[in-house]
């Protein structure tokens, strides 16, 4: 099949239409990303289509250039969120893999990066298997998830916050308490927090699809998520919890809480989103009976650069022991200056 890669100029609503008739598709696929990372993060952004010899649609990718002098320079279909890289039919997902190398190449970029969710076999990229997504089908009944869908240690952990007279509230208009737990959070494990724009700009972007829950003891906020819903799935992708009330688990309120949620509005899988094998965020998302997804991601690095920068690295590891001890308020100004920026 003859097949020509090219820069989509229609309509948000005509690549949304695409994207839910081709098969693959996540939320990170959605047309409103390509606000969120031009206006909240200031990078660049390539909307490609893969298109048969009659003009159909075959394959389409996002791509974001995410650069600086401190970091690198990187081509990553998604950047920020879990998911990306080509979807639609093999032959128009292999055009696009290609034309992302070789745009790559005439960019100069230091790391080539798509976030495949499905394999992808014939393409002169590398694989790379470092993460994986952590997924939890849900029964169809509140109880039936209750008795027999999760282990009696993890009711007993849910019922410990319920016992302190914790609640959650859901909304769209609690993105502040939201980013004030969040934003805690990544202080505390010596992370860079995203700019509160970009959760603004991504509400605005998805109402339809973005969940707000926050967990609150006696009125303050001890826990929090954000996540979005995308054809029968929701991933809860950013949370955090006070550490000062971790003894109590509100965090597990709050994951039994969206679990909930999801029943309540027809959502048959609960995603917990990506994270590193064998590591501490995995084994917490594995308690909860849930199942392991390879994430077969492509790369290509004419220097061999292996990932995107992460704090767990060696070389940023004395800057997140420094920032960890930083007052909240100090990190929360410089932080998203950073954050823009580690893709």
């Amino acid at each position: 099949m003859s097949l020509s890669v090219e820069s989509f100029d229609g309509a948000p609503e005509e690549w949304d239409a695409f994207l839910a008739d081709l098969e693959g598709g996540t939320f990170c696929h959605r047309y409103g990303w390509r606000g969120v990372m031009e206006d909240a993060l200031g990078h660049d952004t390539y909307w490609m289509v893969a298109r048969s010899g009659s003009g159909a649609v075959e394959a389409l990718l996002p791509l974001v250039r995410v650069r600086s002098r401190l970091f690198g320079d990187y081509l990553v279909s998604m950047p920020f969120l879990n998911y990306g890289g080509p979807v639609g039919t093999v032959d128009g997902r292999r055009a696009l893999a290609a034309w992302a190398r070789s745009e790559a190449q005439r960019l100069g970029v230091d790391l080539l990066e798509l976030r495949n969710r499905a394999s992808l076999a014939g393409t002169d990229l590398d694989d790379c298997s470092r993460k994986i997504t952590v997924l939890k089908p849900l029964p169809d009944s509140r109880d039936e998830l209750w008795e027999r869908g999760i282990k009696a240690k993890v009711r007993s952990q849910i019922r410990r916050p319920m016992k302190e007279g914790m609640d959650v509230e859901f909304g769209a208009h609690l993105l502040d308490d939201f980013y004030g737990v969040f934003s805690a959070t990544m202080r505390d494990l010596g992370t860079p927090v995203l700019p509160r724009s970009f959760f603004v700009r991504t509400r605005s972007a998805f109402p339809d699809s973005v969940v707000i829950a926050v967990v609150r003891r006696e009125g303050e906020p001890v826990a929090a998520g954000l996540g979005l819903s995308w054809d029968g799935e929701f991933e809860i992708t950013w949370a955090g919890a006070s550490r000062k009330h971790s003894r109590l688990a509100p965090n597990m309120l709050l994951y039994w809480s969206l679990m909930e949620e999801c029943l309540r509005t027809g959502i048959s899988v609960f995603n917990f989103g990506r994270c590193s094998p064998d590591s501490g965020t995995h084994r917490f998302k594995r308690q909860w009976g849930s199942e392991d997804q390879p994430l077969p991601w492509l790369q290509w690095s004419p220097a061999g650069v292996p990932s995107t920068p992460t704090p767990d690295s060696p070389k940023y590891r004395a800057a997140t022991s420094i920032w960890s001890r930083l007052p909240v308020p100090v990190t929360n100004l410089v932080g998203p200056r950073f954050s823009r920026i580690l893709p």
